[in-house]
């Protein structure tokens, strides 16, 4: 396993092997994980309010800096360690146990995927704007793409438009389920700058909007079913805000080119923290089978149960060697979007016949709100609707199967094949 993307050709094997350097850094995540973060779980004051506790976070991020693992997803150059992505899902697999070691870390979304977008995309100037203070931890940021008003599972259906006015673009246009938006400095927006229906997606850009322009208006949170993320997921109205020419990131019309680029790493980064979720259920869920007792005997004497168990130890060995895989071909600069589609569909749903079955076994304490397991049910439900709903997902997946059919081949290569 390499620890930065490779320029050699792809071996002809594939080799997990952690190297030391960066299982030396999974050494030090951990430590962080038990040592600092799941200690300060007891100070938050309301999960659903993580800004309340804020000064938390910022104790957090100070441990994070001393132990040499501040924004480990980051280029040395901009303060990281400089990960590829094979050694970021691993990373990822160990924030999963808490949402505030993502945070701590500096290393949660939506601000991860954003400082991946500005590093792809950025000229000098934006980078030293926008990236420099969300890389050091000094603000926060919001990506904001999905609208109230239409499906926005196909992304040619959004409305919202930029205008170009001379040096500016002028924005007008309403999203919501902004994630972070609250309290951010600034939003990647995707606008509709083309006005040729034919062009499709290329008709879309991405615009760095700072959230104190005027015109730039938080209107509501409302209350979402899942994980209560720094900043909330409100509803954001734009009208007629102006932002510099210069603000357009990257091409005009390479709005879902850049988009899907930041995607990629983004669904690895929610599919291996969905699998640290998924191990520390597990987790509970066996201890609670040793501690309880139920017709005569210890409820892991339960064959049921037992078979319980063994479900959900399948579903996340098959979901880690997913991640691994789809982690490995986009490290070697290999074609990617089909094992990308499959492993975030497989184990979003993972986590919740995983996330389900600890209800079960866990009876009332399984539905009741002072142990975790409801609030990750709840969370893995919503799993299968952000980054790209299930059936979105199977859309693309079974069209590159037919694509192959059509062309007289074997479908081997659209479902994984190594080698």
């Amino acid at each position: 396993m390499t620890s930065a993307p490779s320029t050699l050709a792809p071996p002809s094997v594939i080799d997990f092997t952690v190297p030391a350097e960066v299982q030396a850094v999974l050494d030090r995540v951990r430590a962080y994980i038990e040592e600092d973060v799941l200690p300060a779980e007891s100070e938050i004051v309301d999960h659903t309010d993580i800004l309340a506790s804020w000064d938390v976070v910022e104790r957090l991020r100070d441990k994070a800096r001393e132990r040499g693992i501040f924004t480990p997803h980051l280029p040395e150059e901009w303060g990281g360690l400089g990960l590829g992505v094979l050694a970021m899902s691993l990373v990822s697999q160990e924030c999963g146990v808490s949402g505030l070691a993502s945070l701590g870390l500096n290393a949660m979304a939506p601000d991860e995927g954003n400082m991946h977008t500005l590093l792809i995309a950025g000229n000098d100037a934006q980078k030293e704007q926008f990236l420099r203070p969300l890389a050091e931890g000094r603000i926060r940021s919001c990506f904001a793409m999905t609208e109230p008003d239409v499906a926005s599972s196909d992304p040619t259906n959004l409305e919202t438009t930029a205008v170009r006015d001379g040096d500016e673009w002028v924005l007008n246009g309403r999203k919501w389920c902004i994630t972070g938006a609250i309290g951010a400095a600034f939003s990647i927006v995707v606008a509709k700058t083309g006005t040729d229906e034919a062009a499709g997606h290329r008709n879309y850009s991405l615009i760095l909007v700072p959230c104190d322009t005027p015109g730039w208006e938080v209107e509501k949170d409302p209350e979402w079913m899942g994980a209560h993320l720094v900043g909330g997921h409100p509803y954001i109205s734009m009208t007629d805000v102006r932002v510099p020419a210069e603000n357009l990131l990257g091409q005009e019309g390479e709005g879902f080119v850049i988009a899907q680029k930041r995607l990629a790493g983004g669904r690895l980064a929610h599919a291996m923290r969905w699998i640290g979720v998924s191990q520390r259920a597990l987790d509970l869920t066996t201890q609670r089978l040793l501690q309880r007792k139920a017709f005569g005997k210890e409820l892991a004497r339960h064959q049921g149960l037992q078979f319980m168990v063994a479900d959900s130890a399948m579903d996340l060995y098959a979901s880690r060697l997913m991640v691994l895989h789809a982690a490995w071909k986009v490290e070697h600069g290999l074609p990617y979007r089909q094992e990308i589609a499959m492993t975030k569909t497989f184990v979003s749903e993972a986590l919740g016949r995983i996330v389900d079955r600890a209800v079960q076994i866990h009876g009332a304490a399984g539905i009741a709100m002072e142990l975790p397991i409801a609030q990750w049910y709840t969370d893995a439900r919503a799993a299968r609707i952000y980054d790209g709903a299930s059936e979105v997902h199977r859309m693309t997946i079974a069209r590159e199967c037919l694509k192959l059919a059509m062309q007289g081949q074997s479908t081997k290569q659209a479902t994984g094949d190594l080698f």
